[in-house]
């Protein structure tokens, strides 16, 4: 394409020549004669003076640097360069799933409601009743349960199992390995052993939801769990029975969610938090990595720990943790002096004991 072309997609505005060809996009380091990519903070403003990109997408503030130490530089300025070079990558390598149809290879149940354009691989298997919408894509492998709803332009893919009693929205992406709706940790202690309570609700997954693959959301125990429109999970992530996860979250890899937790909008979760049951996490609310949480958190607050607690005082207790062995060192001095001087009573008169105190 030509870069006037990307620069009206993104709606960016060009310094340079609009008109050169872009053959390729990626990022700053790797780019070679022809592409595009993009400086969105300070750490790549080194590799801007040396890539061979053919233009770069950035915002006001880098603008004025990269043209005042090369003004033949070809600039795209935008408000969000990050999120302008994602819509570059998707209109230059993203490929629509084309409708393939239903193989014969595949297994299909009674009574299934097809939209239009579906596309279901070899050795997929779909239950009684279920309800596919408009463009929906099945990979091989894939299990689809009775009575499961799927709507129009959502993608399951290979080796996903999707069990009863679940509803996935619209253009929700679920990678490899899955498992939605599966058994919440649920049972009884009865004369010292565990009995199961049967697990009886099921799942709602909203539009715009993406979940990476090998993660567990398990079905109400009598409700339903909950995945928030836009929320996106990592991949290997836990979600137990009654879970309610708001709109817009971000849940990073290796996060355990214990049952009946409540978690609002905007939250976000990073790498191998583990989250005690019925806690609630206020909207906006930022956990940061190898978290513990036990109790419940605020709006807009930001938490680290274990257990965690405010970021601010976690700093500061960071900050002493790793001063201590400074601190011991200086206590055996001063309880070295303080030997030193404690001289046995026994040993001395009190004469001489008091004429060495009025020295001290």
């Amino acid at each position: 394409m030509k870069l006037h072309e990307l620069a009206k997609l993104i709606d960016g505005k060009i310094i340079g020549d609009g008109y050169i060809e872009i053959t390729g996009a990626t990022g700053i380091k790797d780019a070679l004669q022809g592409e595009i990519t993009f400086l969105s903070d300070k750490k790549s403003l080194p590799d801007s003076s040396v890539t061979k990109a053919s233009a770069i997408i950035t915002d006001k503030r880098f603008a004025e640097i990269l043209k005042n130490r090369d003004d033949s530089i070809n600039i795209v300025i935008v408000s969000n360069p990050q999120y302008a070079f994602a819509k570059v990558l998707e209109k230059m390598y993203s490929k629509p799933h084309p409708a393939a149809g239903i193989s014969g290879r595949a297994e299909v149940g009674y009574n299934v409601n097809f939209g239009n354009d579906i596309s279901i691989y070899p050795f997929a298997y779909i239950g009684d009743n279920v309800r596919l919408g408009d463009r929906v894509t099945i990979y091989p492998g894939a299990y689809i349960a009775s009575g499961v709803s799927i709507n129009s332009d959502s993608v399951i893919h290979s080796n996903v199992s999707i069990l009863e009693k679940v509803f996935i929205g619209r253009n929700v992406i679920v990678h490899s390995g899955t498992v939605i709706g599966s058994d919440g940790f649920g049972y009884a202690l009865e004369k010292g052993e565990h009995y199961k309570i049967p697990q009886i609700g099921g799942v709602i997954i909203e539009e715009n939801v993406e979940i990476g693959s090998n993660v567990s959301i398990d079905r109400g125990a009598t409700g339903n769990t909950v995945i928030g429109r836009g929320t996106k999970i990592d991949n290997q992530v836990q979600i137990a029975h009654n879970v309610s996860i708001g709109k817009n979250c971000i849940i990073v890899s290796q996060v355990g969610i214990s049952g009946s937790v409540v978690i609002g909008d905007n939250v976000i979760l990073a790498g191998k938090v583990g989250v005690k049951d019925h806690v609630s996490i206020g909207t906006g609310a930022v956990v940061a990595a190898g978290s513990g949480i036990a109790g419940d958190i605020p709006e807009g607050r930001v938490y680290a720990g274990r257990p965690a607690i405010p970021h601010t005082r976690w700093l500061r207790s960071q900050s002493i943790v790793n001063r201590l062995p400074e601190y011991i060192k200086r206590l055996q001095e001063i309880e070295n002096k303080i030997q030193s001087h404690n001289i046995p009573k026994s040993n001395v008169s009190s004469k001489e004991v008091q004429s060495d105190d009025e020295q001290h």
